[in-house]
């Protein structure tokens, strides 16, 4: 593992996220309360033995940049142990990254110096967990010029994403991008075999198909759609079948990439038995806490005429959060929130610093950070009037309010 080198692609508009990726990229949105989606690609690289990692960042990367800095800058770069981060450098093109293929393309000098054998191409959005030095020895074993994970998903699932067919070998002989009709796997019907967006190349074999792409005026510059079906035809593609790595099954991967899967994605974690396990010592996901206080719970006045008791249930409460009176349930309260007294909080994220007035009624709502909830304030009970109000309401009914907001009552 010391001569590979893993590249996180985290330059993604994410624009059905907005607005919580309004002011920041997809991979520095929060998720499951202190932890931000690139913390899962980042915990794996460091859990599977890789500590050489390029972080390929482009659009609204200040949050990114700066979670990064504070949370991931602890390896030993006498040792040849780092995480650096890669803004465009426009060094061979004065536009913008093109395509995920054209973002290691662009950076292609930088990559050569590290001197990888094999390097690992990642996506800096995507929630699950997973050894890549698994993945990465069987590369090496079967000789594979290029390796795909892969797991099996439903077909309409299989729209948004690349969809492979894999011989008795596990060598690939079709692959297509976000098929309009995604071709069913053998002996299963409602299932097709969909790219995870995690890829080992032979580092000199990628850099020879990045300049061949790059020179093709027609082509997207796309793993997926011409790197990928090309190196098929012509060399050694491989998929390699994705093993979670709490379960040993197929099971846990997500691509969080409209507000109602980010939403479910959270919700999942607040469960008793998650899909994800966050307190698996085994395999612990990394993140950067700042130096806050112990969640605080204060008021237990049952008797009272107005009772307010300050209370979480089924729900994850993270440093420096007080809930003053107020009851939170089934929901995800991120670093230093404020629930006043006879305030509810129901089913909802809520981001760093929100702050909750006395008697408000949050439901099935995700807040931004640094929001402040007026005192007596219905959020989620109404779909129509949160639309009213300049909020964001999902297709799932999902009300969600961007960073820094001011609503009014």
């Amino acid at each position: 593992m010391r001569r590979d080198l893993a590249l996180i692609l985290a330059g993604g508009k994410g624009t059905r996220l907005e607005p919580l990726t309004r002011d920041r990229a997809k991979p520095a949105v929060p998720i499951g309360g202190t932890y931000r989606i690139i913390d899962f690609a980042l915990s794996n690289c460091l859990n599977s033995g890789l500590r050489r990692i390029l972080v390929l960042s482009q659009y609204k990367a200040a949050s990114l940049n700066r979670h990064i800095n504070h949370g991931w800058r602890f390896l030993n770069r006498e040792l040849d142990e780092y995480v650096d981060i890669l803004p465009p450098q426009q060094r061979l093109d004065e536009n913008w990254y093109q395509g995920t293929a054209d973002a290691v393309y662009q950076n292609i000098y930088t990559i050569e110096q590290c001197n990888a054998d094999n390097i690992l191409i990642l996506a800096g959005d995507h929630i699950y967990k997973m050894d890549y030095s698994e993945l990465i020895a069987d590369h090496v074993a079967h000789n594979a010029d290029v390796t795909v994970a892969c797991l099996p998903v439903s077909l309409e699932e299989g729209r948004s994403f690349g969809v492979m067919s894999i011989d008795k070998d596990q060598r690939i002989v079709e692959f297509q991008e976000k098929p309009r009709n995604p071709k069913p796997m053998p002996g299963d019907p409602t299932q097709c075999l969909a790219s995870m967006g995690v890829y080992v190349f032979k580092s000199n074999l990628l850099f020879e198909q990045l300049c061949r792409d790059a020179t093709l005026p027609d082509s997207d510059h796309d793993f997926g759609k011409n790197i990928i079906p090309y190196m098929m035809q012509h060399h050694h593609a491989r998929a390699f079948p994705f093993k979670d790595k709490n379960t040993g099954n197929t099971k846990y991967w997500r691509d969080v990439g409209t507000l109602d899967s980010y939403y479910e994605a959270n919700m999942d974690l607040i469960s008793v038995h998650p899909q994800l396990n966050l307190y698996d010592q085994s395999w612990p996901i990394r993140n950067y806490t700042p130096m806050l206080p112990p969640p605080k719970f204060v008021f237990a006045q049952e008797n009272a005429d107005q009772p307010r008791v300050g209370m979480a249930l089924d729900s994850i409460v993270c440093p420096g959060t007080i809930v003053s009176g107020g009851r939170v349930q089934n929901s995800i309260l991120g670093p230093n929130v404020r629930i006043n007294s006879w305030a509810k909080v129901e089913r909802s994220i809520l981001f760093e610093g929100v702050n909750v007035g006395r008697f408000a009624q949050i439901r099935r709502a995700i807040i931004d950070k640094g929001v402040q909830i007026p005192e007596g304030m219905k959020i989620g009970y109404d779909p129509h009037l949160d639309q009213q109000r300049g909020f964001t309401v999902t297709e799932d009914g999902i009300t969600v309010i961007g960073k820094m907001e001011h609503p009014a009552r």
